[in-house]
């Protein structure tokens, strides 16, 4: 069962969820009561962020004070709010411009490949952002403070080239350059320096990889982020928005070397992407005993749910259970016998033997075993890896 909302950012999350719902189902009552409650939450909630602003739920005057003042006082608390582009409508920038926008940022646009996905994303905040498509890049506000690409990392280097263009353009026609402009990427990958073209349009350039995965909806990937580890890389000034945004979201963010970023991507891949592909493996093999596919993830889930609980609780060489933390020969050629058997599928072979070499070396850090015993089950593992490479 999903978690509850722990605090007062998750409890406007899952709220947001049902206002999405409600303006899929109807889209043109955008004055909806549920909408305008939200929107009247945010304003209350908005307040920390744009420094105690005289701003009402109601947005009626206090007693004693004119319309005009109170006005007047919306208009200085939006004026500090931090203006935000998201370019890159997907699970993580749908997701991300949500939590930012419950978080008291101001999201003006989103842009998408197509303009529905855009709009789709748009209908989750309140009030509405602009909704572009990918050759929209010059309707992005120039007042915009951030801009975050969260786009596949083919795209990035493009999308920093065309907004540099937007940017260069509007200078060229009269538009001033503003001072301390930020553009992050989401790519764990990718240095900030793929965004290059907009630093000499004024751009201080950074990165921000949160360290988790994101699935749909939005409201979904938006509780996810808050809470996260985030990974930063960048110039000072982009450095800094981008660990606002991380404590405006109640995570904690860590920086590495520029040399390490790949290697970095590569170990989050491995936790977390290969996870997955073990997960269908096992699957697929426990579906060939006969249990449907849809039961046997059902029946593995509460596994792997206790194995993540033993790594909270413990180191990987206590947390390891089972037979190589056993170093139970017999077993183990059972094992690699009915993998040969039902055809090796999809190279579970080779997986089995490559990662059963690494559990052993985790193994044999806690446990005394047979020195004889663990040299023979290395040697049939590299055996069944090198024969299933082979086939």
């Amino acid at each position: 069962m999903p978690r509850e909302p722990q605090n007062r950012s998750e409890k406007k999350i899952k709220r947001a969820g049902g206002a999405t719902h409600q303006a899929t189902a109807r889209k043109d009552r955008t004055h909806a009561p549920a909408t305008r409650a939200a929107t009247a939450r945010k304003v209350k909630a908005g307040k920390a962020e744009t420094g105690g602003a005289n701003a009402r739920e109601d947005g009626a005057p206090k007693a004693g004070q004119s319309r005009a003042s109170s006005a007047s006082g919306s208009r200085r608390a939006e004026s500090k709010k931090t203006c935000v582009a998201v370019v890159g409508a997907g699970r993580l920038g749908s997701a991300l411009a949500l939590a930012l926008d419950l978080s008291g940022y101001a999201v003006t646009a989103l842009v998408a490949r197509r303009a529905a996905r855009a709009r789709l994303a748009a209908r989750a905040l309140s009030p509405r952002p602009l909704a572009l498509d990918a050759t929209q890049l010059d309707s992005i506000p120039d007042a915009v403070d951030l801009i975050l690409v969260t786009t596949p990392d083919d795209q990035i280097a493009p999308v920093a080239a065309r907004l540099a263009t937007v940017f260069a353009a509007r200078r060229a026609a009269g538009s001033p350059r503003r001072a301390r402009r930020i553009v992050l990427h989401a790519s764990g990958a990718l240095l900030s320096g793929v965004l290059a073209p907009l630093g000499k349009q004024g751009f201080s350039l950074g990165s921000l990889h949160p360290l988790v995965s994101i699935g749909a909806p939005a409201t979904s990937g938006a509780r996810n982020l808050r809470g996260a580890f985030y990974c930063l890389e960048g110039e000072p000034h982009a450095l800094a928005a981008a660990r606002k945004i991380v404590r405006t979201l109640g995570g904690q963010s860590f920086s590495l070397a520029a040399r390490d970023k790949a290697l970095y991507h590569a170990a989050a891949v491995i936790a977390s992407g290969h996870t997955v592909a073990l997960f269908s493996l096992a699957a697929e093999l426990l579906a060939r005993c006969g249990l449907s596919h849809a039961r046997a993830r059902q029946v593995l889930l509460p596994l792997l749910a206790s194995t993540l609980d033993n790594l909270r609780s413990h180191a990987p060489d206590e947390a390891l259970t089972g037979t190589f933390a056993r170093a139970d020969l017999s077993t183990v050629r059972k094992h690699l016998a009915a993998l040969r058997d039902a055809g090796d599928a999809r190279g579970a072979t080779a997986i089995y033997a490559l990662l059963g070499e690494r559990s052993l070396q985790l193994a044999a850090r806690r446990h005394k075993f047979d020195s004889s015993v663990a040299a023979e089950i290395a040697l049939l593992l590299r055996q069944a890896f090198g024969g299933a490479r082979d086939e």
